[in-house]
């Protein structure tokens, strides 16, 4: 696979990594990964469409070959600014945004925050849990909640990186976290998301501490609700009917978007890019021409 360039910008003293598959004066376009995964996890949606975009494929703080941020620092208001801070400083505005999960979520709250530099996004399970989740949250008291934060904070501060003794192994925890990968697409993944320890073991590059990036402090639902409605250019949402995200115009939650369109992915999960690349290119390039 003819890939990408590596490259560094700067966001809160953080040396956060990106790749650029070329074609500058093509427009930019802007693919953010999730939680616990990397930039690479793009490479075959940046494949079809390198030609007609600019792609830039940021590692969020704490994932890929970004810096860790030590001390803490993975809240949502942290994960935007490095996602101002990227597009401020590549000039990228107005930019189109393809995003999944975490970073769906950090772009939805980018693009009603600053509407006026994105020109589409598409968004992939990145609006949060569902209502009933939420409501069963909303019974906690801020006391209960913030005690339960520490308590899992104290818990994850003792994790240590999973090592394994061959990169076999790591991609079979690969091939079990998502069964609809295929032999290809799990080695891929796993080579782009370990780095060889110095006893030879693998290891994943994310920060365990970065597993619960909300926390205590965070935005609340309803400001959440409230940037969304904020968000002026087309969005696509796009679900996978075999996740466990609900499905946002049986819940509700889509009609706090001015112009949003939903895609539900039969025979796909959480990553629907990868269990269902061609479907969702179709879905996707045709969105995006028009």
């Amino acid at each position: 696979m003819d890939g990408p360039t590596s490259h560094f910008y700067f966001s809160q003293r953080l040396r956060l990594h990106y790749v650029d598959w070329g074609n500058g004066d093509a427009p930019p376009l802007l693919l953010v990964h999730g939680g616990q995964d990397h930039c690479r996890n793009w490479d075959w949606v940046s494949q079809r469409l390198r030609d007609r975009y600019h792609i830039i494929a940021p590692d969020l703080r704490g994932h890929g070959d970004s810096a860790w941020a030590v001390g803490g620092g993975y809240d949502m208001a942290a994960y935007v600014y490095d996602l101002a801070q990227l597009i401020h400083q590549k000039a990228a505005a107005p930019v189109t945004i393809i995003a999944h999960s975490l970073g769906a979520g950090i772009a939805l709250n980018y693009c009603g925050a600053f509407p006026e530099t994105v020109a589409k996004l598409v968004a992939i399970e990145g609006l949060g849990p569902s209502p009933t989740i939420m409501a069963e949250q909303a019974k906690r008291a801020i006391d209960e909640r913030l005690r339960a934060w520490v308590a899992d904070r104290r818990q994850n501060s003792g994790r240590t990186p999973r090592r394994y003794a061959h990169l076999e192994d790591a991609v079979a925890r690969m091939a079990e976290e998502n069964t609809h990968l295929t032999a290809e697409q799990a080695r891929h993944l796993t080579i782009h998301g370990v780095q060889q320890n110095e006893d030879g073991t693998y290891s994943w590059k994310f920060d365990n501490a970065s597993r619960w990036g909300g926390g205590v402090g965070g935005l609340s639902h309803e400001e959440q609700h409230r940037l969304w409605s904020k968000i002026t250019a087309p969005v696509l949402l796009v679900r996978g009917a075999d996740s466990w995200a609900s499905d946002p115009a049986i819940d509700g939650r889509i009609r706090h978007f001015r112009n949003a369109r939903l895609v539900n992915f039969e025979n796909a999960g959480h990553w629907v890019h990868h269990d269902q690349l061609d479907n969702f290119m179709a879905e996707v390039e045709a969105f995006l021409s028009h």
